[in-house]
């Protein structure tokens, strides 16, 4: 680990640097790429948020294996507050409502300025945050009361605080949506985008989790517990989240496409033209259909060597669609790509990249206390129980 800490540091200097020379050359490229790799590495601690509560719910020892991942990821909530200030001081370029002189020419926007202030936007954003470290505080201090203690209370305080703060979580992440993301084109609205930024996040969590199950399969602990079993079921909730992604995606087009209304339709029109027409085949193709077939099968689920390049090229995409989600609003009439939209996600990444190893690390890569059917070992025959799914 302390291996990719140095490489880390070592090109997210080179890329920080590059996106230094970018902010002071291009500043509006700037802020639009750093909002697309701030929602990109936003959304892997919020996802991993998520499932982590999701695991406290539900049990299992698919969440057990990855629960200490899990909750590594969710604890960089704060670090994502801290790299949220240069979005907050660049708000006027990045967001129409911002702009006074643009409210005073849109009726729209005049009827909207309640909701869209700078100072209600800022409330807001605090209120996201306070609620999401606090959960991950929260749930991770519990956890190591856990270790320490055993099973109980902890366990039961954990199972509480999650039921609730899924429905938080649920809330806030939608609302931020809404803020950070739909309000960059202000006249367009979606009752679906929340929960298609959520089930994304998501995805992205439980490629995470997979990439760094199927890096650690060979240490002590965890090697006695990444077996195909545990593979596989994160194979099988990654197949899930895809088809949840691909139906909230498509119906949220349809819905919008067949309402043919004029403040709905811009925005995928927008994305209509060439070649982000391509980029949203490609989305389909590889976030979709790929995944989808190669997920079927259940050597493929069962084995980290299949497993992680579905991973990663899931990751990928996931930044290929915060591009198409992002790009068409920094010049909306042309096609128009800036370098800092890699840059900028490689950047941040090694930052974050680093200190998830380092949080990683502050701990045991097991609980202690946990789903005792995490160590049990099938057979070289396994086979999923008749009556589940694959």
């Amino acid at each position: 680990m302390a291996g990719m800490r140095g490489w880390t540091i070592g090109i997210g200097a080179i890329s920080a640097t590059a996106c230094v020379a970018g902010a002071w050359l291009t500043p509006t490229d700037f802020l639009y790429s750093y909002l697309i790799a701030y929602l990109y590495w936003l959304g892997l601690s919020l996802g991993s948020l998520g499932l982590l509560m999701v695991q406290h719910l539900s049990g299992g020892a698919w969440g057990f294996v990855v629960r200490r991942p899990l909750e590594a990821a969710a604890r960089l909530a704060i670090l994502m507050a801290v790299l949220f200030v240069p979005l907050a001081a660049g708000l006027p370029t990045l967001y129409p409502w911002a702009r006074p002189e643009v409210v005073a020419a849109d009726p729209v926007l005049q009827d909207k300025q309640l909701y869209l202030s700078v100072p209600f936007f800022l409330v807001r954003a605090a209120l996201y945050f306070a609620a999401w470290i606090a959960l991950a505080w929260l749930l991770g201090r519990w956890s190591r009361e856990q270790d320490e203690r055993g099973e109980e209370p902890a366990a039961r305080r954990m199972q509480a605080l999650s039921a609730g703060g899924l429905a938080i979580f649920v809330l806030t992440v939608t609302f931020a949506s809404i803020d950070w993301i739909m309000s960059l084109e202000p006249h367009w609205f979606s009752t679906i985008f929340g929960l298609i930024v959520i089930s994304s996040q998501g995805l992205s969590a439980v490629a995470l989790a997979i990439l760094v199950l199927a890096a650690l399969a060979r240490r002590d602990p965890v090697a006695r517990v990444a077996i195909p079993a545990r593979f596989h079921d994160l194979g099988n909730f990654t197949l899930m989240l895809v088809m949840v992604w691909a139906y909230l995606s498509f119906s949220q087009f349809l819905i919008i496409w067949s309402g043919n209304l004029p403040e709905e339709v811009p925005w995928y029109v927008h994305r209509a033209g060439v070649p982000w027409q391509g980029v949203g085949v490609a989305l389909v193709l590889f976030h979709f259909v790929v995944p989808f077939a190669l997920l079927l099968s259940r050597r493929t689920k069962q084995a980290s060597s299949r497993l992680v390049p579905i991973a990663v090229g899931l990751l990928v995409m996931r930044l290929v669609e915060l591009v198409w989600i992002v790009g068409p609003e920094r010049s909306p009439e042309r096609f128009h790509v800036s370098w800092l939209d890699l840059a900028a996600p490689i950047a941040m990444g090694s930052l974050w990249v680093g200190l998830f190893v380092r949080e990683l690390s502050r701990q045991p890569l097991l609980p202690r206390h946990g789903d005792e059917g995490a160590y049990d070992v099938p057979s070289p025959d396994w086979r999923p129980a008749e009556g589940h799914s694959d």
